[in-house]
């Protein structure tokens, strides 16, 4: 059975009949959009009128190396000509997104979106504001859709096909992202969210703190290698010149998180923050895993044993994981101990740190 499958697979491949892989469907759907849908591209008259010479007597080796050299003059004209067309053709598509005004007046750059539903363009360098009334949505096909709420404005840095960067200078935006994971990120004054799969929303106050709430899927916050992973249903919050706090979900108790805003960035003396630590531990439930588990590498090295016996009664540490490890941070068993809190595998943040050198 399995093998007339993969015959019908190949099929399709040839002939376009059978049954189509699921990898060639995606993979036809993200190159779809270079197919070219014009007319044929008319070759340069030099090249042209180099093809249509007359036939020359090819006999003596003289001739034969002229014509070689002809020949190949003309397929590196040809190749030039053609990779130029097609960098210009996939610049074009890549760098621009589509703004569609949704209410009031936004403006990209100095021109503005007024008319219901009107649309413009988004490119590389240019801000899109909206006022107190207006709203905006901006979308690219095979990234995703970023609405925009009143009072906000953010700037389009980067576009091309393995990264999109916008920056939040201030305001409130909701991402639904479907590009592969860690192709899409937000600059906010305060840390650098990486769309590891996601929807969320994003809000940055005037102070350029920033609040992330996430709908589904995570997402990853930086600054300075200081991380914070925010999967659905929980919030991470930060801070200018400190970085993302440790996330804690909406439904945890208050004193939880407000011990925990203490102990994330209030200038505390080490016995200070040691008492906002216990705070959160004697509230912590077996649900707040997420938040243990960040604090075993951010609490002093005196404090990580609680925060170990504390984790370790809700989700029991994996094998090969030590007190002894987590207590000296290592990377590997805290990696280890993620990947059992039920949440996406930490090789997806690793792989990104590899493959795409991080912005801040």
């Amino acid at each position: 059975m399995n093998k007339q499958r993969d015959v019908m697979k190949n099929e399709y491949l040839w002939d376009g009949s059978g049954e189509p892989d699921a990898e060639v469907l995606r993979l036809e759907r993200a190159l779809g959009k270079f197919r070219h849908a014009g007319q044929a591209p008319e070759l340069p008259t030099a090249l042209v009128a180099t093809l249509r010479e007359p036939k020359k007597d090819l006999r003596g080796p003289r001739l034969w190396f002229q014509f070689a050299a002809v020949a190949a003059s003309a397929l590196v004209v040809f190749s030039v000509w053609t990779g130029l067309h097609l960098q210009s053709e996939l610049v074009a598509t890549a760098s621009d997104w589509g703004v569609q005004q949704v209410a009031g007046v936004p403006r990209v750059g100095t021109k503005a979106i007024g008319g219901v539903g009107e649309k413009g363009a988004l490119r590389v360098g240019q801000t899109l504001e909206t006022d107190q009334v207006s709203r905006a949505s901006i979308a690219v096909s095979d990234i995703g859709q970023v609405d925009v709420d009143p009072d906000t404005r953010l700037r389009l840095a980067e576009s091309r096909s393995s990264r999109t960067r916008l920056q939040l200078e201030r305001g409130t935006i909701h991402a639904m992202i479907w590009a592969p994971p860690g192709q899409f990120l937000v600059d906010t004054p305060s840390a650098l969210a990486v769309d590891l799969g996601c929807a969320y929303t994003l809000q940055v106050d005037d102070s350029g703190a920033g609040l992330l709430r996430t709908r589904m899927g995570w997402v990853g916050f930086r600054l300075n290698g200081r991380d914070a992973f925010i999967p659905a249903g929980a919030v991470g919050e930060t801070r200018p010149d400190i970085g993302p706090g440790t996330p804690y979900f909406q439904d945890a108790p208050a004193q939880l998180r407000e011990a925990l805003r203490e102990f994330d960035f209030a200038k505390l003396s080490d016995s200070e923050r040691s008492a906002e630590l216990a705070i959160v531990l004697a509230q912590a439930r077996k649900a707040d895993a997420l938040t243990l588990w960040h604090l075993l590498s951010r609490a002093f090295l005196a404090d990580r044993s609680k925060v170990f016996d504390k984790l370790n009664a809700s989700v029991p540490a994996p094998s090969g994981v030590t007190r002894e490890g987590i207590e000296r941070g290592d990377q590997v068993m805290l990696d280890a101990w993620w990947n059992e809190l039920g949440y996406d595998d930490i090789s997806v943040w690793r792989k990104w740190e590899k493959s795409e050198p991080p912005v801040r």
